[in-house]
């Protein structure tokens, strides 16, 4: 029998498609990503033993016994004819009890930060749970894909998948773990799936020099970087500078005079770490494009256009407000940490106001309710992926909440910020 919640769904294109922002479209080069893939349904739909069959492999612990799988569990694999992605195993949304529950949130968080679903559905049932939870996903604009598992013990009804096909305007696939006849199908169904974005991002720098160009980086050496290494961020940079066909003159700040000083070379573009905005702005002559490594990672993975308008706030905020850090990684903290004691400090003296400050680290829960913050400073995100990053700052957006990023509000606060974006507007 049909459900009656299915009767009332109101007809809504699936969206599979991802947004990008328009300042990072017709890319030179990319940097290719592992996309995220969400196995969803009721407990004992077969989650487990879909993804087994979907890798080949043993990956999952397959049971008889309904909520095995509690946590959601991360496993990064190679699908033969997509690639490596990383798939996500999660518990049942339809669990019980207060554990339950709390399962079923954390389900909910890996919507998140996935590029596509697979909605595993069985016995015919479609209710409540399958309804709200494709609600989500056009929430985060996850595109899906419907599979009616277990088809060997009973086969899909054509009346369900006629309302389906009808209200989501997407077919609905039989499939059999025990005899995966058609596992080619749903692997090429799969493939056009995920939105090309979830593969590769656009390059870094491809739309702001040209073959030939020298760029110049300019990476302080502290306690935060790696010994014998270079952090991420500037480890991209190089590469993508490179892929453009173009030359690095990397050197730290102390060495910038000095360069002028001796070299005819003139840069097409600078990038500098934020951090050293304060001198590298009265070095580097203003005929020459001046950004910092994190606005450059802003435009790629973040909401550039809220990071622009968010940015000012800074200049308002008052004795008492709050205001959140957020770090996309966990790292050792030292007292030279950018986002735990650098970033507070430069805005409590910028301000002169009495500001407190929460920071969360990785993808975490929020400590407060969203609006109890005045501002939220994310950092450059070079770890996690735009969908991640883009969703973590979805919510306060929608409060009205203004947001920035570590390396457009350190130019605020050292009167370089009108530089350190101009590059990007004349794109």
């Amino acid at each position: 029998m049909m459900s009656k919640e299915l009767r009332n769904m109101k007809e809504e294109p699936n969206n599979s498609k991802m947004t990008i922002n328009s300042a990072i479209r017709n890319p030179k080069s990319a940097i290719y990503s592992k996309p995220h893939i969400g196995i969803f349904g009721r407990r004992n739909s077969g989650k487990s033993s879909f993804i087994n069959v979907l890798t080949g492999q043993e990956l999952a612990i397959v049971s008889e016994i309904a909520g095995t799988t509690t946590d959601p569990v991360k496993k990064s694999i190679e699908i033969f004819g997509i690639g490596p992605v990383i798939m996500i195993d999660t518990a049942g949304i339809d669990d019980e009890g207060e554990l339950g529950k709390k399962r079923i949130r954390k389900t909910w968080d890996t919507l998140k930060i996935i590029d596509c679903a697979i909605l595993l559905i069985t016995n015919n049932q479609f209710g409540t749970y399958e309804i709200e939870l494709l609600q989500k996903f056009r929430e985060y604009d996850v595109p899906f894909l419907i599979i009616h598992n277990k088809s060997d013990l009973e086969a899909l009804h054509p009346y369900l998948a006629e309302k389906i096909n009808a209200q989501y305007q997407t077919e609905i696939m039989e499939f059999s773990t025990l005899k995966p006849d058609n596992l080619d199908i749903v692997l090429e169904k799969l493939q056009k799936l995920i939105p090309d974005s979830a593969f590769k991002m656009p390059s870094l720098i491809g739309d702001l020099v040209k073959e030939g160009d020298f760029v110049l980086l300019i990476t302080p050496v502290d306690q935060e970087a790696p010994e014998g290494r270079m952090i991420l961020p500037q480890q991209m940079v190089i590469r993508d500078v490179l892929d453009n066909h173009c030359i690095n003159i990397v050197l730290r700040e102390t060495e910038l005079e000095h360069f002028f000083q001796t070299s005819d070379l003139k840069p097409a573009l600078a990038i500098t770490d934020s951090q050293a905005f304060g001198k590298v702005r009265k070095l580097v002559p203003k005929d020459i494009p001046l950004t910092g490594f994190s606005l450059v990672f802003a435009r790629l993975k973040g909401d550039f256009d809220h990071y622009l308008k968010g940015t000012p706030a800074l200049s308002e905020l008052q004795d008492g407000d709050r205001v959140l850090i957020l770090e996309s990684c966990t790292h050792q903290v030292n007292c030279d940490d950018i986002g735990r004691f650098k970033i507070p400090g430069w805005i409590r003296q910028f301000t002169g106001k009495n500001i407190e400050f929460d920071v969360v680290a990785g993808l975490g829960n929020f400590p407060r309710e969203i609006h109890e913050y005045a501002l939220v400073v994310q950092c450059g995100g070079c770890m996690v992926t735009r969908k991640q990053l883009t969703n973590r700052l979805k919510a306060f957006i929608e409060a009205g909440i203004p947001v920035t990023n570590y390396g457009m509000a350190i130019a605020w606060m050292n009167g370089i910020f009108d530089r350190a974006i101009a590059v990007f507007n004349k794109k």
